[in-house]
């Protein structure tokens, strides 16, 4: 039997790779020792992880590590079924329930992962041609994979941009169901829905709107509960969709909404219905995960604190214009461009003890990598002012090599 990249029919294999490699595209993952936390342990050495969607530093959290411990032995490991045969246990149950009221709604359904929630949910909800979905273009890759996977028509209008929106509805032609999609909290860029706006529009349009609260949960609101707690709206959007494995430090994805819109995906969303569901654990990780959030509210107060003193330290080491202005959440992209340049500047941080990514393409386009910085609530004021410091000097020294080679 022949080796991969012996023969004609895996030359195409390698080709690919090798120009991912020339391009600054190629990925490859660091295996870090631990839990994941603040502070990670990578070949050895300690770093402060400033690149984890842990935001509230729950998955090392000690009462819910017990509490997922002792489930473990009274449930077992798997759930050895899907939810609809054998899978499901009480957990799940309460679990869906406690989500349902943490979100203000009647009912929730809990998914695999927040893509399987994304790309099942989506054509489940717009099944037909003559449907119509309008995503905005910088939505997650699942959602985008949600509308490739729907037969509907897909119209896709500018960032955040509710006028282009309301010109594309005005536009179009369908006489099936209308569903606006969008991200609350963006993954790379950090930045909040427009709601107000979206609303209205929809209300105008008569179209549901669903939105990916995954990295706004546990991040924005007075309390963490997320976008419409953010703006004052509460109960206003058809659909919630989020994730488990963000703030709630867990596994998992959810869509709270209706009881009527629960039971009907219960019936018709493919990656519910063909999926073996979550082990007990996870499903006892995320709900006492949640517990925490409501009775300690403190934690997202520290976390939205943390934002603001790290965006001013990181002003005050002149990078005021590579970060976006009045940054609300918890990820902060720091924009450098050149995909080399921002392996660059990611490796001389890991050298020094940061752990930041350097996001390419395709996450983000062409000529437009960022360092992509995740804060979480334990992060302390003298560990950000520290990393805001280093981050200038791995900048500017980059700046400075490339000064370099102009001059030769």
């Amino acid at each position: 039997m022949k080796e991969a990249g012996q023969g004609s029919k895996w030359q195409w294999l390698e080709a690919e790779l090798q120009s991912l490699k020339q391009r600054n595209l190629y990925r490859t993952f660091k295996v870090l020792d631990g839990a994941q936390s603040a502070h990670v342990s990578w070949q050895g050495r300690e770093m402060l992880l400033l690149a984890s969607n842990a935001y509230l530093d729950l998955c090392n959290e000690p009462e819910v590590k017990n509490f997922a411990a002792q489930v473990v032995l009274s449930h077992g490991v798997g759930s050895g079924g899907s939810r609809l045969t054998t899978g499901t246990c009480e957990l799940h149950v309460l679990l869906e329930e406690a989500l349902a009221r943490f979100k203000g709604r009647e009912a929730a359904i809990v998914f695999n992962s927040g893509f399987a929630a994304n790309s099942g949910v989506i054509p489940a909800l717009c099944a037909s041609a003559e449907d119509v979905i309008f995503s905005d273009e910088l939505n997650h890759a699942s959602i985008i994979d949600g509308c490739r996977q729907s037969p509907a028509q897909t119209i896709i209008y500018r960032h955040n941009d509710m006028r282009d929106l309301a010109q594309k509805i005005q536009a179009a032609r369908f006489s099936g169901h209308g569903l606006i999609v969008s991200d609350a909290v963006f993954s790379m860029d950090g930045d909040i829905v427009n709601l107000p706006d979206l609303l209205r529009v929809a209300e105008q349009a008569n179209l549901l709107t669903m939105l990916d609260e995954a990295h706004a949960t546990g991040v924005i609101g007075q309390t963490g509960h997320g976008v419409e707690e953010h703006f004052g709206l509460p109960g206003q959007v058809d659909i919630l969709m989020g994730t488990m494995s963000k703030a709630l430090g867990a596994e998992g994805g959810y869509v709270c909404g209706s009881q009527q819109l629960v039971d009907y995906l219960r019936n018709k969303t493919r990656s519910y219905i063909f999926s073996t569901s979550l082990g007990p654990a996870t499903m006892a990780a995320a709900l006492r995960a949640l517990q925490i959030i409501e009775a300690e509210p403190q934690r997202v107060t520290h976390l939205q604190a943390n934002v603001r003193w790290f965006c001013r330290c990181l002003q005050e080491h002149g990078l005021g214009d590579r970060v976006p202005e009045g940054a609300a959440t918890a990820i902060i992209p720091i924009y450098i461009g050149d995909e080399a340049q921002a392996v660059q500047v990611s490796e001389r941080l890991l050298a020094v003890g940061y752990f930041i990514p350097a996001i390419r393409y395709p996450t983000v386009k062409k000529g437009q990598a960022i360092l992509r910085a995740a804060l979480m609530s334990s992060h302390t004021e003298a560990e950000l002012a520290q990393a805001a410091q280093a981050i200038a000097e791995a900048i500017n020294s980059d700046n400075l090599v490339h000064q370099i080679k102009e001059a030769d």
